[in-house]
């Protein structure tokens, strides 16, 4: 397959550490172009991680006709602006979690994609691990019989200065966390969701700090979650739980979300314990390998544009019942 040149839109820690590193793993991806808000960022990453171009604005790198396909990691509220930007331009694009701020950018942006021809896909890198494709396979296999019940949290440090705690820059606990929880109960379950209840704890700044929801599903299945920035501040402290309740048995992890290297979780049944050991690779390499499949013709966005979409209009209805 062709190998595809990638622009990255931006030098947010998310870059640097976990996307551009996925992207030298990545089959099929070069490393052409960053773009930073001056110049000389633009340009030590460059030296650090081996890009051949460096552009001192976003537009400049948008502008460039050799760059196929865009991964843009800026803050929440500038997703809108320039996805769209680089859609407009026949860009392929992969656009940090979460996509928008809302239901209706999400459509926007997708039918913008739609217009030009060309592919967007939000960055959910966990969707594309085997651990997730491993427990789906537990679940349709029947071992723990017609789930019923899920459960997950994502709680990380707080902060005492960061990006996440400004509301007009998308910040809080939902936007930030909630997204992986939602989605991964939007993965398993094959359903609508329908009610919706929520509260969180707010900061002086008018951002969620946490926030727990209860769902019911079209298909009678409830699900909970917990998400929050509430930890020791400015540590790596996190906690990460899934628990899946079936009528004969369940699965319980504490598998991080994006976890890299051996994932366990164990399957409880009426009459064993199964635990499944699952090798992750670096799930942002995967990702960019997807997307380079789209892009030469052999897959779709394994997160698919009505996936999002559902997944934001689910996002909309907690926020709004959390009161943001």
């Amino acid at each position: 397959m062709a190998t595809i040149k990638w622009g990255v839109l931006g030098t947010a820690n998310i870059a640097r550490w976990c996307t551009i590193p996925g992207m030298k793993l990545a089959k099929d991806c070069e490393l052409y172009a960053i773009a930073g808000r001056s110049l000389e960022k633009a340009e030590s990453y460059k030296q650090e991680f081996g890009f051949r171009k460096a552009y001192g604005s976003y537009a400049e790198l948008i502008a460039d006709k050799d760059v196929q396909a865009v991964y843009i990691p800026l803050p929440n509220n500038l997703h809108l602006k320039w996805v769209k930007e680089a859609l407009n331009a026949g860009k392929h694009v992969i656009c940090e979690k979460p996509l928008a701020l809302n239901a209706g950018e999400a459509k926007e942006m997708f039918d913008t994609a739609k217009a030009n021809g060309v592919y967007l896909m939000e960055a959910y890198a966990y969707l594309h691990s085997p651990y997730v494709e491993s427990l789906k396979r537990d679940i349709a296999s029947g071992v723990i019989g017609d789930v019923d019940y899920i459960e997950t949290a994502f709680v990380t440090q707080g902060y005492k200065e960061d990006i996440r705690l400004h509301k007009d820059m998308g910040g809080g606990a939902m936007y930030d966390l909630g997204c992986y929880c939602t989605t991964m109960i939007l993965s398993l379950i094959n359903a609508e969701p329908g009610y919706v209840k929520a509260v969180a704890e707010f900061t002086e700044l008018g951002v969620d700090s946490m926030t727990s929801a209860i769902l019911r599903f079209s298909n009678g299945v409830r699900a909970a979650f917990n998400v929050g920035m509430v930890l020791g501040k400015n540590t790596d402290s996190r906690y990460d739980r899934l628990y899946i309740h079936g009528t004969k048995g369940s699965i319980r992890s504490d598998v991080e979300y994006n976890q890299q290297g051996e994932g366990f979780y164990k399957i409880f049944t009426q009459d064993d314990v199964i635990e499944r050991k699952v090798n992750i690779p670096q799930n942002y390499s995967l990702e960019i390998a997807q997307m380079c499949r789209c892009i030469n013709g052999v897959e779709t966005p394994h997160v698919s544009p009505e996936f999002s979409i559902k997944n934001a209009e689910l996002m909309d209805k907690i926020l709004t019942e959390i009161g943001y």
